[in-house]
């Protein structure tokens, strides 16, 4: 596989052999690498029946550095071994020197707690797939975290993943799975996703389950599954919500879930497609994007949409008189996130309540710098 996966391999090797350090930073906003190793982390050391005494889920933004240490110096008394996962990290690094703060990470992992592992979460910084093309203020934010922490910590780069190493992934599984992936079957695929990762696995499943004992996915499967369903599905969701029609958009909302299988895992993937897509239509109001042509320079690749709904999500960009309003979604978008990965008991009444509060009128004041910066980071 590729430079895009290079160092999560790394990592999960560290985590199969057992050989864990005692922290790790997952930087990056890659959320197909993110969760591909959260599942290795919890499948070896979060057995199902000891979850709520061996996870944690700590935000930066509500609990400070020196109640996560705490907990992680502290054995469990039910669980052999902790995981930790901390997000929001850049809280860190915002607001003053926190001398304090750094000194007690220096002094934790000076003598860390064996039975236990921390996971900071910097998913606020985007690697590209050429880290050549890396923003200077993501840079900037790279190497403070690398001074600060990587001493201690292990650090495992979520950087996007471009159109040759999805396609490697994608001949990969199937080769895997034993099932015959035509090329050009597969560079449809690619294509038509952007190399959007976390897409890609979950439109791979589908056709895996679609063609069933068959184990052959041709170009027509592809055109079939994906184009037709999946991806119309979503921006008719994003159109029914850009338009305020609340009843459409909940119908809309029930057809996704059923077409999944309404997990964890779906859920976050529902929320991560209409956090891409707001984030889309936020870059095409920006930047004045009135022709589907002039799109491909106003998104950057691995950031692209089908050729089929560019003019579908410049009209639906449209409806939105200002930025306000679409970091207002995707601040509402985001706080669902934070409630799904808390394990709230109704992961489907969540994205319920998220659809109307998007499909609702904004009553908001004028969002701050730190506001847009938020949104835009998710």
């Amino acid at each position: 596989m590729g430079a895009g996966f290079a160092s999560t391999d790394r990592f999960l090797a560290e985590v199969r052999s057992n050989k864990l350090r005692a922290g790790y930073v997952l930087i990056g906003d890659e959320i197909f690498l993110y969760e591909r190793c959260r599942r290795a982390v919890l499948k070896a050391f979060v057995p199902p029946e000891l979850r709520d005494f061996c996870l944690s889920e700590i935000d930066l933004g509500e609990t400070t550095v020196f109640a996560a240490l705490d907990r992680a110096q502290t054995p469990s008394l039910m669980a052999p071994f902790q995981v930790l996962f901390v997000r929001n990290l850049k809280q860190l690094y915002t607001r003053g020197a926190k001398k304090e703060e750094f000194a007690a990470l220096d002094a934790y992992f000076r003598s860390p707690n064996p039975q236990a592992v921390l996971l900071f979460v910097a998913d606020h910084i985007r690697i590209p797939s050429d880290p050549r093309r890396m923003d200077m203020e993501d840079k900037n934010r790279y190497e403070r975290i690398r001074e600060t922490l990587g001493e201690h910590c292990g650090m495992v780069e979520l950087a996007r993943v471009d159109e040759a190493d999805a396609l490697r992934w994608l001949l990969s599984e199937a080769a895997s799975q034993q099932i015959h992936l035509e090329q050009d079957a597969a560079r449809e695929l690619v294509d038509a996703l952007g190399a959007d990762m976390m897409l890609i696995a979950n439109e791979f499943e589908k056709l895996a389950l679609y063609v069933g004992l068959k184990k052959q996915i041709t170009l027509g499967d592809v055109e079939t599954m994906v184009l037709a369903a999946k991806q119309r599905s979503l921006y008719e969701l994003t159109d029914a919500i850009s338009a305020k029609d609340k009843n459409r958009a909940l119908a809309l909302l029930e057809g996704l879930l059923n077409a999944s299988d309404g997990g964890e895992e779906s859920a976050i993937g529902h929320l991560y497609m209409l956090a891409r897509t707001f984030r889309q239509m936020l870059v095409i109001l920006e930047k004045n994007v009135r022709d589907p042509r002039a799109i491909w320079q106003a998104l950057w690749q691995g950031f692209r949409i089908p050729p089929f709904a560019a003019e579908e999500l410049i009209r639906q960009a449209r409806r939105y008189k200002s930025k306000r309003e679409l970091t207002r979604a995707l601040r509402l978008i985001a706080r669902a996130d934070l409630e799904l990965r808390s394990q709230p008991p109704d992961k489907k009444l969540v994205l319920e309540r998220l659809v109307m509060d998007l499909a609702s009128a904004s009553k908001e004041a004028s969002p701050d710098a730190a506001s847009i910066q938020y949104a835009m980071d998710f």
